[in-house]
């Protein structure tokens, strides 16, 4: 497994982060068997959220690999907060609530990492700085990220944190390339120019935050998989082609595709499956060209100016 620079050197990790949304449902024997083979095959960064599973997510996880000093160095360690019941919620006081409720259940007394779950139209910049700066100087968060946040959302938060912002996690994959589309058709009267989210994709890199796609293997807001569907022909019948070419699963050219642009992304992917997760795992191994990577895009449906 490559490994890549998460925010410019605040983290090195795997490029493919493991996602334990689903973890609740499984055995503690089947969870563990999913975590050691994510270890096997290079992946050490596992992202979480406090409401994935009502919390059981994160609980399943520190009883599968039994937590403990010894065995939490191994793991590079993801959670969000943000998402309750019905709203969003960026107080000082539920942010500090969350995080000591996720190092509960993980069984740890740090987060390598801490998102904000998408964003709270009632965010209070400062709250969310001085709840930041408690974590940090806690010792119980060491870095910070958003989800879902656009360019000016994200400067709002940096006028006042003292800690860099080093993650976004975005949904993005083959068919959901909106941040993709408006950079190629810049200066068109056509659908792809519509510019949604503010250039994120370009300020992101300017400014060393690293994007997670998320649902890399979705299409539409959790409309279903795009792999061996049949609203897709033609995409599946290229990524097919490649597949048997390079002698990987479709699930890795999936993958490989989003890790073949510069930006440097790490999606996350949330199979619970052993068998899927090693396929998804040779995209690390592979590296589509460039006229590869276009071909897959135009295969989606998309059109060059």
């Amino acid at each position: 497994m490559r490994r890549i620079s998460i925010g410019n050197g605040a983290l090195t990790a795997s490029e493919i982060s493991l996602g334990c949304m689903r973890i609740s449902e499984m055995s503690k024997k089947d969870a563990a068997n999913l975590i050691n083979t994510a270890l096997e095959e290079g992946i050490d960064f596992f992202d979480h959220a406090d409401i994935y599973g009502g919390g059981k997510s994160e609980e399943m996880f520190a009883q599968a690999v039994d937590m403990r000093p010894g065995i939490r160095e191994k793991f590079i360690i993801q959670t969000k907060c943000g998402i309750r019941q019905g709203y969003f919620d960026f107080s000082k006081e539920h942010i500090l609530e969350a995080v000591d409720g996720s190092l509960k259940r993980l069984q740890t007394d740090y987060i390598d990492v801490l998102l904000l779950h998408r964003p709270d139209a009632l965010v209070e910049p400062e709250e969310v700085a001085e709840a930041f700066s408690i974590l940090q100087s806690s010792g119980k968060v060491r870095n910070f990220g958003v989800s879902n946040q656009n360019p000016m959302q994200i400067e709002l938060l940096k006028k006042y944190l003292n800690q860099k912002i080093i993650i976004n996690q975005l949904q993005l994959s083959i068919t959901n390339t909106g941040m993709i589309d408006s950079g190629i058709n810049v200066n068109m009267k056509v659908e792809g120019s519509i510019d949604r989210d503010g250039s994120i994709l370009d300020y992101c890199r300017l400014n060393d935050i690293t994007i997670q796609p998320w649902s890399p293997f979705q299409f539409g807001f959790f409309e279903g998989v795009f792999l061996n569907n049949e609203k897709f022909p033609e995409l599946n019948k290229k990524i097919d082609e490649l597949a048997e070419k390079k002698g990987v699963a479709n699930t890795a050219i999936a993958i490989a595709w989003l890790l073949r642009h510069p930006a440097k992304m790490q999606p996350i992917v949330g199979t619970t499956n052993v068998s899927r997760l090693k396929d998804i795992c040779k995209a690390s191994t592979i590296e589509l060209t460039r006229q590869e990577w276009y071909e897959i895009y135009l295969a989606a449906g998309n059109k060059l100016p």
